[in-house]
Formats: C-alpha cells, structure tokens, sequence
C-alpha cells in the first residue's frame, strides 16, 4: 500500500511540474528601487551605494519527500523568493563616474535654469534654449548630448547585466519615473503626454 501511495505522489508530482510554468517577471519594486538608489548618487551627489548583493535566503523547515521531489524537479522555484537587480557594474560605475562629474558642473545649472528637463523617457532634453548664453549653447548641447549617450548605455547595461536585454525599455521607464520623482522644485519634466510642467 505504501509503494502505490508513493508511486500516486510520484505521478502527481510529475503531472505538477509539468503544469508548472517559470514566470520570469520584471522585478518592478527592485528596480525602482536600485534606480532610486543611482539616481541619488548622481543628483544628491551621494556615495555609490554599497555592492548589489542577493539576499541569503530564507531557513526552510526540513522538507518533506514530496517539496524534495519537487527541488529535484524545479530546482529554480526559490529564486522568485528573492527578487533583484544589478545595476552595478563596472561599466554602470564609470557612467555613474561621468554623469556625476556633469551634473556637478553643468547640467544642474541648466535643470535649475530651466533650460534643459526630464524626458518622460528617461532623458533630457533642451527646454528653453533662450536661458543659455549663446557663449555656452555648444557646451549645454554637447553635455546633453553626452548625457544621453550615459543614459541609454546604462539602462542597456543593467538589462544586460540582469541576463535579460529584453528588459531595456521597462528599467528605461523605472529610471525615467525616478529621474522625475527626485527632481528638484523648479525643475521641468515631461509628463506622460510629453507636455512640459515644473516642479
């Protein structure tokens, strides 16, 4: 009797797996996080926060044959337990590097002016170019245009970094949502229209 519940259990468990799907999920609140965490660095002009590291995971009370089976079977069901993201690399680093040297001597200037803003996607743009002195108009353009570049090559990294490229535009969006949040009063933003508003 034993060996036919054992070999029932079996055929369950078999049945189960093969119904068990890995969802591979955008970690939303992980990344806004770690976004939030960058972005503070480079406008607050904090430390680098500490290395990304994953949790340990959580003590599980001793399993039963059935949950081993199910380990042996789909060893990757814990990591949804934990969900991360890296956003430190050495490449995330160096652009960090740049966009904090930026921002400290020319950007910041253009944010408060307002002559530059926050895309809703994640860059930023002229805004008012009339409050550049033409003098400085070839610099604004070119440190916007150097800003981008940062931008778009470290929403890309951290895709890459995570293992899944495919997630550029989401952790674009996640930045995009956080450069705007952090903004200072009297910045300019786009909202989700693409319609210019101060803070």
């Amino acid at each position: 009797m034993r060996k036919l519940v054992y070999v029932l259990l079996t055929a369950a468990m078999v049945a189960l797996v093969g119904c068990v799907t890995i969802n591979v999920y955008f970690p939303e609140a992980a990344a806004q996080k770690a976004a939030d965490r960058f972005i503070g660095t480079v406008i607050d002009q904090g430390s680098a926060p500490a290395q990304d590291a994953k949790p340990a995971p959580p003590a599980h009370e001793p399993a039963q044959p059935s949950a081993m089976l199910l380990d042996l079977l789909v060893p990757a069901a814990y990591a949804a337990d934990t969900p991360d993201i890296r956003v430190q690399t050495p490449a995330t680093e160096a652009i960090r590097g740049r966009m904090q040297a930026r921002f400290q001597t020319i950007l910041q200037a253009l944010l408060d002016s307002g002559a530059i803003g926050f895309t809703k996607d994640g860059l930023v743009v002229v805004h008012d170019a009339s409050k550049i002195p033409l003098s400085k108009r070839a610099q604004a353009t070119a440190a916007v245009s150097d800003e981008n570049g940062d931008r778009n090559a470290l929403y890309r990294e951290i895709a890459r970094a995570n293992g899944h490229p495919e997630w550029e535009s989401r952790i674009r969006a996640t930045f995009a949502k956080g450069w705007i949040e952090r903004a200072h009063a009297g910045w300019y933003y786009q909202d989700a229209s693409g319609a210019w508003k101060r803070k």
